[in-house]
């Protein structure tokens, strides 16, 4: 068969298998007597063979061992090549995320576009002070896709740049950040669980506290309580029952009792804490600790269920509780 037939049958060029007789992949058995050369079944089932390999991303010359080495194991070579599949894949993909994130930045020109890719570089940079920088354009200057600012808040670990990237999420992120941050909250990475909460919880807007107030029933704790920090200055009663829980248990006790004190200023929710804080003082109060921490919060609580409590626990046989409740109703009594 001539190298025409050759080219047509194989769908292989007629350069192309001049190339593979260069490199001696391909050895035509001979030439006619007009000097065509002459592909035997033979060369016809290597080149299909080649066409095969190369397909799974050989180079040429390991084709060339894969045909011709006994002692080729591919085993090793196929590894490498799942291996930069792999990295090629990621790659791409990147690259399609960020043209993605530029087109819904919607730039109106290539400056635009330039600046986009000069911020998105910044925010992957490894310095902290470059991210930090580019956290604050983003909200200031250059218009950031939401997406980008999302993912780089979940994955910061500095706390000053993931300061600055959470106000520049607050301050263009919307209904559509907050979305991507409830995703954050699936997570399995406790810690990025932490930081798409403490994002939400400085996120205005209606979809943002509806999320928080779903995330009073995250399995995590750390959501939880975040989550109720922030729906207490938001005036959320829900928040109330994880609230009182914190100061029983003393983790961030002071801020959950400065949501209380806030919340307690609205009349029709100042007796449910004081009951709630009561209870546990009745039931569950026992350890000292936890006894003044509860008539710590007592404190900021108005209202005769209140008063009632504190006078009660004047004469508690704790002195730190006695003494906190005596001091608070003076200062009730003065004013």
């Amino acid at each position: 068969m001539r190298i025409g037939e050759v080219a047509r049958y194989s769908g292989v060029s007629a350069r192309m298998l001049r190339h593979y007789e260069a490199l001696g992949l391909v050895r035509p058995t001979g030439r006619s007597g007009t000097g065509y050369r002459e592909y035997s079944d033979e060369n016809i089932r290597r080149i299909f063979h080649i066409e095969s390999l190369r397909s799974l991303g050989l180079s040429l010359r390991d084709v060339g061992r894969a045909l011709d080495d006994p002692g080729f194991a591919p085993a090793e070579l196929v590894e490498d090549l799942v291996r930069r599949t792999e990295e090629r894949i990621a790659a791409e993909t990147e690259l399609l995320t960020r043209l993605r994130r530029i087109g819904v930045a919607e730039p109106a020109g290539w400056q635009d576009v330039l600046q986009t890719v000069a911020l998105l570089q910044a925010l992957g940079s490894t310095s902290p002070g470059a991210r930090q920088r580019a956290a604050l354009s983003a909200a200031e200057e250059v218009p950031v896709p939401v997406e980008a600012l999302v993912e780089a808040v979940l994955g910061e670990a500095d706390p000053n740049v993931a300061g600055a990237l959470r106000w520049a999420l607050a301050q263009s992120g919307g209904e559509r950040g907050a979305e991507l941050l409830a995703q954050g909250l699936g997570s399995p990475s406790p810690a990025v669980r932490k930081r798409a909460v403490q994002s939400l919880a400085e996120l205005p807007g209606d979809a943002a506290t509806a999320l928080l107030t779903d995330a009073l029933a995250h399995a995590d704790v750390v959501v939880r309580r975040y989550a109720a920090l922030a729906l207490g200055a938001r005036g959320v009663a829900d928040a109330i029952p994880t609230l009182v829980e914190m100061v029983v248990v003393g983790r961030n006790d002071s801020d959950a009792a400065d949501a209380l004190s806030a919340l307690a200023a609205d009349p029709a929710l100042a007796d449910r804490i004081a009951t709630g804080l009561v209870d546990h003082l009745a039931h569950g109060g026992r350890e000292p600790s936890a006894r003044r921490r509860l008539t710590q919060a007592l404190a900021g609580v108005p209202g005769d269920t209140t008063s009632r409590a504190l006078a009660e626990l004047a004469g508690d046989p704790d002195p730190g509780v006695a003494l906190t409740a005596t001091y608070v109703l003076s200062l009730r009594a003065a004013g």
